[in-house]
């Protein structure tokens, strides 16, 4: 059996996300970047004291209020050159020295290690906590962290390194970020370079290439995110997700297995959703139904979301369902027989690849 893809031209989330930033200045307003690692001795430190070099060579007013007790030299040679504001004693530790940044009120702040815990009688609870506030009060915020630390990734992590920890961030302070870049070094060696870590190379490649793809996905989800809040906010009905998510919409007659498998594949691939969906005609049978909904019942079962569609008017309700889930592929099953077919033939067909603006309509057609 093969496929045809219609294509529908679509914008890319990133020049959309361009143009979210271009029309709306950073200067006078709280900003969070976060710069992810997915491993420890990626460099992480390095790029955000590198990055506050720079801004400071182009005239910025930039400010270290936190770094790791212990840098790597290249960091540590642009440490030296670089205003630090020594952490404030609270009690048996040390913590953010939050009010004075807020007084200082610099152009930018940069914060290493935000899954610290502050120790009792401090401002905030947490580090990441500081540095929300800092950026509430309009400052421009640039922190480190390693995937391992956030509170959701951390048992999945765990599970690969070996490794447990107790201070995390929550996804949704990383998901908050109005910028997030992955602080990304080949997997080729172990980032550790302790005795230990330089045995079993190939195990720690694994490891490194595992996390990795969990940074990566995590960085997909909080641009999807960022880019939901813009078109929200600007009131764009039009849904441009940075993960595929596709829509099988399955008929009595169709030869669904095919479609449903290929969507999988796809969206295993881009870390992607399915979901899998029918049209309630009128006229279907009990046969008709039993069979459709067995096909849910399967497509369920390998993970996909399903749904039975109602209406007037099929192309209608399946366009509606497609950008209430942000759909970008819709797969279309081909039979002559079927009732659903039969609406979308002809200019109602055509109807459907003209209003799906931002989705990729894919057709399958069944043998005969």
């Amino acid at each position: 059996m093969k496929s045809t893809l219609i294509h529908d031209y679509r914008r890319r989330p990133e020049d959309l996300l361009r143009e979210a930033h271009a029309a709306d200045p950073l200067s006078n307003k709280g900003y969070l970047k976060i710069l992810l690692g997915y491993a420890s001795g990626v460099g992480k430190s390095f790029r955000m004291l590198d990055e506050a070099r720079r801004r400071r060579e182009r005239g910025q007013d930039v400010v270290v209020g936190a770094i790791q007790p212990q840098v790597p030299p290249d960091a540590e040679a642009i440490l030296r050159h670089l205003e630090v504001i020594p952490l404030k004693d609270v009690g048996n530790g040390t913590a953010l020295d939050v009010e004075r940044l807020i007084n200082r009120h610099p152009d930018a702040c940069f914060i290493d290690g935000l899954a610290y815990d502050n120790p009792p009688g401090s401002r905030n609870a947490t580090r990441w906590q500081d540095a929300r506030e800092l950026v509430q009060a309009g400052i421009k915020v640039i922190a480190s962290i390693n995937i391992q630390y956030v509170t959701e990734l951390r048992d999945q992590v765990e599970a690969i390194t070996g490794k447990k920890v107790k201070q995390t961030v929550p996804i949704s302070f990383i998901e908050s970020a109005d910028e997030i870049e992955i602080v990304d070094a080949p997997a080729i060696e172990p980032l550790e370079r302790s005795p230990a870590e330089q045995t079993g190379l190939k195990k720690r490649q694994q490891e490194l290439s595992r996390l990795r793809e969990m940074a990566l996905i995590l960085t997909a989800d909080v641009v999807d995110h960022q880019l939901s809040n813009y078109l929200e906010a600007h009131g764009i009905n039009q849904y441009f997700g940075t993960q595929e998510r596709i829509l099988v919409c399955i008929t009595p007659t169709t030869e669904s297995e095919e479609m449903i498998e290929t969507a999988q594949l796809v969206a295993r691939r881009f870390h992607g959703e399915l979901f899998v969906t029918y049209f309630n005609e009128p006229d279907f049978s009990e046969v008709d139904r039993a069979v459709l909904d067995k096909k849910l019942g399967l497509a369920a079962s390998s993970g996909a979301q399903t749904k039975i569609l109602e209406g007037t008017e099929a192309t209608q309700a399946i366009l509606e369902f497609a950008r209430s889930c942000g759909i970008t592929q819709l797969f279309i099953g081909h039979s002559r027989d079927s009732g659903l077919w039969s609406k979308l033939r002809g200019n109602t067909m055509n109807k459907l690849i003209q209003n799906s603006h931002g989705i990729d309509v894919r057709i399958f057609p069944t043998k005969q």
